[in-house]
């Protein structure tokens, strides 16, 4: 290979790697808005947060349903390797787990306008939470074990017990300003800590 088929491939390798962080951006930027204002919230808006126009957005995502699909999975994707991260980075074990517990509950803001994005997709929906639950149940397992291993919780709750119960608490609160799921989903991991 020749000098300049090596700076081709270097070039292009750069493209590639800043057409990656962009579409990361634009996936952060929808992903505060869909938490923020929901799944039906404008192009525009996620565009300004993104600081991209309209058109980038649309070659990237075609449909509505495209964008909030890459998002779940980018949600899934950071929320799973926040987990060991987390309890690399917090004092305590059942620290990292509220904070990871509090980055699922936004998640989950965004999952459940996703079945309605999707309408009568029910085969991709069913295809994206078994996506969600491969990804995030061996994660928040890891999590409950290091806590309940340094004695800080009990030990007698299953990863799929806390997920679904945090996912039943955040049922409708989009829909009920007097509702705070965040609030009850605190009381939740608090209440997991082991009586002294």
């Amino acid at each position: 290979m020749n000098d300049s088929d090596e700076g081709t491939g270097r070039a292009a390798q750069s493209k590639r790697k800043d057409a990656r962080r962009n579409k990361e951006t634009l996936l952060d930027a929808a992903a505060a808005v869909f938490v923020t204002s929901g799944v039906d919230a404008p192009v525009r808006d996620i565009a300004a947060k993104a600081g991209v126009g309209l058109g980038t957005i649309y070659r990237h995502f075609p449909t509505r349903a495209d964008l909030v699909i890459a998002v779940y999975r980018h949600q899934v994707e950071a929320c799973a390797e926040a987990g060991p991260a987390l309890l690399e980075s917090s004092p305590t074990p059942h620290a990292a787990l509220g904070q990871w517990v509090d980055l699922f509950v936004d998640f989950l803001v965004t999952k459940h306008g996703l079945a309605a994005a999707l309408q009568t997709d029910n085969a991709g929906f069913e295809t994206l939470h078994s996506y969600f639950l491969d990804r995030l149940l061996p994660v928040c397992t890891q999590l409950l074990d290091a806590a309940a291993a340094s004695g800080e919780i009990r030990s007698d709750l299953t990863a799929y017990q806390l997920m679904r119960g945090v996912g039943n608490l955040c049922i409708g609160a989009d829909s009920d300003s007097r509702y705070d799921a965040r609030r009850l989903v605190e009381l939740l991991v608090a209440g997991l800590r082991q009586p002294h």
